[in-house]
């Protein structure tokens, strides 16, 4: 890697852009997605305790790839392990972990998102940085959770760039705050219903009557379909969707990993169903999760009556549960901020040159004059 590439790839490590230019995201623009408010940061890091880390990899005309960490909480996760519910939509993917966090309903790690053919080397630096941590040195398992999707037409992607170094940098530069959308972290080469897409997040803050509690959600899409924003037929306006003469360059196939959290005490049976919620959104957008696309998303509550420490985990407890009539209001706010998450992206994200092709970023502008004309 010549010294021009090597410093781009430390300035994007260290969170800064390889393209300074400001695009709004869909609130700031005038586009309102749902009924519910969102949080103070309208992101994923509006749960209190959730943490995001980004590497970004941008090196010489063919890499763009990258990796992004969700951390529940900023303790020990292997030792107080957060209750997890986990959702299929199309499996024409991988995500590593997956089957232990339906079968004990629990996250024991980060959740890193990277592309398909680095999940081993991102899996791997979450292995050991787990094992690193103060109090698991007698730790013999580890259950490393990995989504991807693939940037190979931007990213090259055969050159499997990332290295486990650049998940554990991800995961030790996890911080709460502002979260950076677009062509970043695992979202840097990925493209979404003919567009650049990229890492988007939003959150739903309840109100006290229904709990105060709050959904919020991340997102890395790569997925096709005809792209609807707020119920608009975006797509179908600008002449760019899936199935468009049959001959459409708008693929449906691709993928997409949603990521929720929410401090609301459930167990892992009702994150299940809220991660369900999470893909409705995704559905929303316009995705038919076509044969072709991975479609997965998985939810974590941060709550503290729910975590699974080393002394609830050592004797039977007693189990606290919202009740099931007290979740409804919790499936609207996954399903909006899911559904304005993905849209954010495709916001946020800015054209790429990368691996030999040329994307467009969504027209922002056009979009607001299509919203505006269709409230009119």
């Amino acid at each position: 890697m010549h010294a021009g590439a090597a410093l781009l790839s430390i300035l994007l490590l260290m969170g800064g852009s390889a393209d300074a230019q400001h695009r709004p995201r869909a609130r700031e623009a005038g586009i309102t997605i749902g009924i519910l408010a969102p949080g103070p940061l309208n992101a994923i890091t509006d749960v209190a305790g959730v943490k995001v880390g980004q590497v970004t990899l941008v090196e010489g005309a063919s890499i763009r790839t990258g990796v992004t960490a969700i951390l529940p909480h900023g303790g020990n996760l292997y030792q107080d392990k957060v209750p997890a519910g986990f959702s299929v939509g199309n499996a024409y993917g991988k995500f590593m972990g997956s089957t232990q966090v339906g079968e004990l309903g629990e996250i024991e790690t980060p959740i890193l998102l990277t592309n398909t053919l680095n999940v081993p080397e991102a899996a791997a630096g979450s292995i050991e940085w787990t094992l690193k941590q103060p109090g698991n040195e007698q730790v013999r398992s580890v259950n490393a959770i990995v989504g991807e999707t693939n940037d190979g037409t931007l990213n090259d992607i055969r050159a499997r760039r990332v290295r486990p170094v650049d998940a554990v940098a991800a995961i030790a530069g996890a911080r709460g705050g502002p979260v950076q959308e677009g062509a970043v972290g695992a979202g840097t080469g990925t493209i979404a219903f003919g567009w650049k897409g990229g890492i988007g997040t939003s959150s739903r803050k309840l109100p006290q009557s229904l709990g105060g509690w709050t959904v919020g959600v991340l997102v890395q899409t790569n997925y096709g379909g005809v792209l609807q924003v707020a119920g608009v037929p975006v797509g179908q306006a600008l002449g760019k969707y899936f199935l468009k003469d049959e001959l459409s360059t708008a693929s449906g196939d691709g993928s997409c990993i949603v990521v929720i959290a929410t401090d609301a005490p459930l167990s892992d049976r009702n994150l299940e169903r809220l991660a369900h919620r999470g893909l409705l959104g995704i559905a929303r957008t316009g995705s038919p999760m076509t044969n072709g696309s991975g479609e997965y998303a998985i939810a974590f509550s941060t709550n503290l009556d729910v975590r699974r420490t080393p002394e609830r985990r050592a004797k039977p407890s007693a189990i606290v549960d919202l009740p099931n009539d007290q979740i409804s209001p919790l499936f609207e706010a996954a399903v909006e901020a899911a559904e304005e998450a993905a849209i954010n992206s495709l916001f946020a994200a800015t054209p790429m040159d990368g691996n030999g092709h040329h994307v467009d970023a969504l027209p922002v502008d056009e979009v607001v004059k299509l919203y505006k004309r269709a409230r009119r």
